[in-house]
């Protein structure tokens, strides 16, 4: 996720999109950059670090006056955060500028056909090969009206992915192009004046009528012509109108309340995002960073998953699956423990630490601990070039983007998808599996947006139960199987929320204690199993069901479609879409999310900053 600005008009294009990238920082803050058309050329600057110190970097060497500029803030996936990897990207002629959120999945072989034609890149980024194809292809482009805009249609229908794309050139300084699939882009018109935004946040102090672009369009913004947009075909098409009703803070978040619904609401795009690009096409996964050979990867015989938190949650996940499908024996640890109790490790060990911010004091030392002890280690991490990923011997990035909120939630989702393809890529690479059975597991993931996009469809009733639920006292999670840990995700949510004693419990564990806990009234929350999966426990869960209800337990379940068995012991059904059972943490952790969050903010509570919690704990 990155924040994208673009202007064209009457007013200092410098300042406008300035503006914008403040109120779109949260989007991307480790670099900033901005280009203005002026003078016949292009002049750019760009700083690595919070806009803040781009900021500095005007300042001390203004750039000229222009009405027509772009801007972007970053959140890294391709090259770490430095000053040469921040946006825009140049053409080598210095005349194309390229902003871009998103991933170009095709960008190494794109890359490879530039570089053999003379090219030599300046960055790390997939987007430095946008720049070079557009100023080969804008070369190769009649001149006339449109030519930016059809050398962009060209390169776009090369391009494999997710992107949204904002390009400039010196020869035509009135104009911008941009170029839209599966990542956002919004354009606002204003008297005169033309505005492109990742969301509407960018532009909502100059103008609220906003246009909104289809999957695999191009827009041209011109001070002359006006706007178009046209599909990558070149076919003209009428863009959706509509008029934007939030003040400008809201529209930072999206128009929610919290940034945490905004959040949760984004999480198919993290879940996708975080998928893209992992299946080549030899049909082998692959990780973004690999400092080990297949032979090191086959040699593991044990794997301790390492985190803590809600990323310890997520590795309690990673435990089923990895064991599932590798037949190597997993252990769960939280990293504040881990090198304590001194855990056996060798050169056989893999260390999986999982970190949002790459920078989780506990877990880091977990980490050279293991390092110490001459284990292997995989990081999964949020943040390109954190500490944790730097010190690790391979690395798989989520894609969430950056969350404000401090409760994690996104990230929670997209850090399981990565354990997943994690224990895949073990078991390719042991030939535990085959590449067209991994083929149809990730075909299984890719459906997972969807259905989380579904589930958000449903959650005005989770959100009327929030409200009814927000005086009580101690609220009760109950999973088996992957959905113990959902259990336990659901627990933690409630307590760091709504200051609200919660549990989660193992189900079969019910009548060794928790049992006694239930009174009359008291809620309980439990994550029902597929009655469809080999070996189920559906059965026993929906007994403990009848156990708590018996006592007088208010019984709140979540179930899958078309699973009737739980209606009589249910006095509220939660229904999320059928998914494989290992997958299904993916879908059932949502409703418990939303759930939380309305609580909380019926008892009055700041959702986004909690008391006492800070968003990446940096110390021991």
């Amino acid at each position: 996720m990155c924040g994208i600005v673009g202007y064209v008009g009457p007013q200092s294009a410098l300042d406008v999109v300035l503006e914008g990238l403040r109120r779109l920082e949260y989007r991307g803050y480790d670099s900033a950059g901005v280009a203005v058309l002026a003078d016949g050329g292009t002049a750019t600057a760009k700083k690595a670090g919070k806009l803040a110190n781009l900021e500095k970097v005007l300042a001390d060497s203004p750039l000229p006056e222009s009405t027509t500029g772009i801007g972007h803030t970053r959140w890294a996936t391709h090259g770490g955060p430095t000053d040469r990897n921040a946006h825009p990207h140049l053409s080598v002629d210095g005349k194309v500028a390229v902003i871009h959120n998103g991933i170009i999945e095709n960008f190494a072989a794109l890359r490879a056909e530039c570089e053999a034609t003379g090219v030599e890149f300046a960055s790390e980024t997939d987007t430095e090969v946008a720049a070079h194809l557009l100023a080969k292809q804008y070369a190769e482009t009649p001149q006339g009206p449109g030519r930016l805009a059809e050398a962009m249609r060209a390169v776009s229908r090369r391009l494999e992915g997710a992107f949204t794309l904002v390009a400039s050139h010196a020869d035509e300084p009135d104009t911008l192009v941009a170029s839209r699939r599966n990542s956002p882009l919004v354009v606002g018109v204003g008297d005169g004046e033309y505005f492109l935004g990742s969301d509407v946040a960018a532009f909502i102090a100059h103008t609220r009528e906003a246009r909104e672009l289809g999957q695999d369009q191009v827009v041209e913004i011109d001070r002359r012509r006006g706007l178009t947009v046209t599909d990558f075909g070149g076919t003209v098409v009428e863009p959706t109108a509509y008029t934007v009703d939030w003040d400008a803070e809201a529209a930072e978040k999206g128009g929610h309340d919290w940034f945490m619904l905004k959040e949760i609401a984004e999480q198919p795009q993290a879940v996708a995002d975080t998928l893209l690009g992992r299946l080549g096409d030899d049909g082998q996964l692959v990780l973004d960073e690999v400092r080990l050979s297949d032979q090191e990867l086959r040699d593991i015989d044990k794997v301790f998953v390492v985190s803590c938190g809600t990323s310890y949650h997520a590795g309690l996940i990673a435990k089923y699956a990895i064991e599932h499908w590798t037949r190597i024996p997993v252990e769960v640890e939280v990293a504040s423990e881990f090198r304590y109790r001194d855990p056996v490790l060798d050169r056989s060990t893999l260390v999986v630490v999982i970190s949002q911010s790459g920078e989780t004091m506990d877990t880091l030392m977990a980490l050279r601990h293991a390092k110490d002890q001459k284990a292997r280690v995989l990081a999964i991490c949020n943040v390109n070039g954190s500490t944790i990923p730097r010190e690790s011997d391979a690395v798989l990035y989520t894609h969430a983007g950056p969350e404000v909120a401090v409760a994690s939630t996104k990230s929670f989702l997209a850090q399981i998808v990565a354990c997943y393809l994690v224990g895949l890529v073990l078991a390719q690479v042991r030939g535990m599996k085959y590449a067209d059975e991994v083929a149809a597991i990730v075909e299984d993931l890719r459906r997972l947006p969807d259905a989380v996009s579904q589930v958000l469809t449903r959650m005005e009733p989770v959100r009327e139960l929030g409200r009814s639920l927000a005086d009580a006292d101690t609220i009760l999670f109950l999973g088996r199987h992957v959905g113990f840990p959902v259990a336990l995700e659901g627990a933690l949510k409630l307590k760091e929320l709504a200051y609200i004693h919660a549990e989660g419990f193992a189900a079969g564990e019910l009548k060794h204690g928790p049992i006694a806990l239930i009174d009359r009234g008291t809620p309980v929350v439990v994550i029902v199993p597929s009655p469809r999966s080999r070996g189920s426990v559906h059965g026993k869960v929906v007994s403990n069901i009848q156990e708590v209800r018996a006592r007088g337990a208010r019984t709140i379940v979540i179930a899958e479609e078309g699973d009737d068995d739980v209606l009589p012991y249910a006095d509220h059904v939660i229904r999320v879409p059928r998914t494989p059972t290992l997958l299904a943490p993916i879908v059932t952790t949502v409703p418990l999310q939303v759930l939380a969050c309305e609580i909380a903010d019926t008892r009055g509570y700041d959702v986004d900053q909690p008391r006492n919690l800070a968003k990446s704990v940096t110390v021991e």
